[in-house]
């Protein structure tokens, strides 16, 4: 092997692109145009990157299949870290194949784990652990074991499993530091301060506080009946309620429970769960109509009992009633609600679940994107909004590093 390129691909091993450049930066051939490529990449420059690896997989031959393979690899790696979840997932699974087939275990696996990373960016948790629970990280480089904890540690805080969340950010630190690569290590101690911040409020009876991570695990554990605001679901005793699709019935349940024990007005939940300033005979209708449903979805829980005045909720078993919302509810609040269930939303699907127009969607969702709390993918009508990642991927972590044929 060329010791330029072993030189360069070392470098990048220890994340030190600027030193793989100075070795690969003046020549052409497909090797040293891939190492550039994840050099690039590693310094942000995202768009260079993938034009680079795609002209080195251009000017590898038929015969240097596993390079070709490791260059697509690497592109998806690029693709995720941008967020372009349109990259192909048949091509990455057959990068993945024929690096198995080849003997590289150590890139095929990290196929895997890009596989993964994006399993978790739309929500479908399930595919992702089961995915997972396939990969053995005990022969794998410190940096590898790392990148597989920082996964089940991202998986675990989509659960809202505090524990497993801290117990694999301390196994991801422990090899990171064996690795000795800085980035590395500051990505597991960014994920982890994460955890110290605190995760919810707690609504009830008029007062609120903050939640760790850890105490919204042993709410969603006990019997409480809670109505929860992240998620937009009414939960208690195990037993969970979803009313993600249902946007004037949460608003109605939370209206109830935010006032409970005590009763809500007809005009008030005609005004919240309306958005009408005078409550006319239609809106009473309307209301009469919405509560039966919600009535009907919570029998499980509780009933809402009509009194004079208007509505008022009564839990079956819970002897408390709480909100959960997020730590610092805005005018924005409701539209990460939306986005907290993990799965790819269109701003049109937005507009329609909280009764507002499309552009006032897309504008609360180009702020929160500016503020790093939502992500876009896709184009145009394929165009599709989630939370970011936990915990969120740098491209210099998981990227491989020796693409030449051995």
């Amino acid at each position: 092997m060329d010791s330029l390129i072993t030189a360069a691909g070392r470098a990048l091993a220890l994340g030190d692109p600027l030193g793989a450049l100075n070795r690969v930066a003046l020549r052409g051939d497909p090797p040293a145009l891939a190492l550039r490529g994840i050099a690039m990449a590693q310094l942000g420059d995202l768009p260079r990157a993938r034009a680079l690896l795609r002209g080195a997989m251009r000017g590898f031959g038929p015969k240097e299949a596993v390079a070709r393979a490791r260059c697509a690899v690497a592109e998806a790696e690029i693709a995720l870290a941008a967020r372009d979840l349109g990259f192909s997932a048949a091509t990455l699974d057959h990068a993945r194949e024929v690096l198995e087939a080849r003997g590289d275990r150590l890139n095929a696996a990290h196929a895997r784990y890009l596989e993964i990373r994006r399993l978790l960016l739309v929500g479908r948790l399930d595919e992702a652990e089961g995915a997972l629970a396939q990969l053995d990280p005990t022969p794998f480089p410190p940096a590898l074991r790392a990148a597989h904890e920082l996964v089940v540690a991202g998986v675990a805080l989509r659960r809202v499993r505090a524990e497993p969340a801290r117990a694999a950010l301390t196994r991801a630190g422990h090899a990171a530091q064996q690795a000795g690569i800085p980035a590395l290590a500051a990505e597991v101690d960014g994920v982890a301060r994460a955890l110290t911040l605190p995760a919810a409020r707690l609504l009830t009876r008029g007062t609120q506080r903050l939640l760790m991570l850890e105490e919204v695990e042993a709410l969603r554990a006990s019997t409480m009946l809670v109505v929860d605001a992240c998620r937009l679901v009414v939960h208690a005793g195990g037993t969970l309620i979803a009313l993600t699709r249902r946007p004037v019935l949460f608003t109605l349940a939370r209206s109830l429970a935010e006032a409970w024990p005590a009763d809500v007005s007809r005009r008030t939940l005609v005004a919240r769960a309306f958005r009408a300033k005078d409550a006319d005979e239609s809106h009473r209708a309307r209301l009469r109509v919405e509560i039966g449903r919600l009535r009907a979805l919570l029998r499980p829980l509780a009933q809402v009992r009509a009194t004079r005045q208007g509505f008022a909720l009564q839990p079956l078993e819970a002897a408390e009633v709480a909100v959960l919302t997020l730590p610092e509810e805005d005018a924005l609040a409701t539209v990460l609600a939306l986005l907290a269930d993990g799965e790819p939303w269109s701003s049109s699907a937005l507009a329609m679940a909280l009764g507002a127009s499309q552009r006032t969607v897309q504008r609360a969702l180009e702020t929160l994107a500016a503020a790093g709390k939502a992500q876009a993918f896709g184009q145009g009508r394929a165009r599709r909004w989630t939370t970011p990642p936990l915990p969120g991927f740098t491209t210099t972590l998981l990227l491989p590093t020796f693409l030449p044929g051995d």
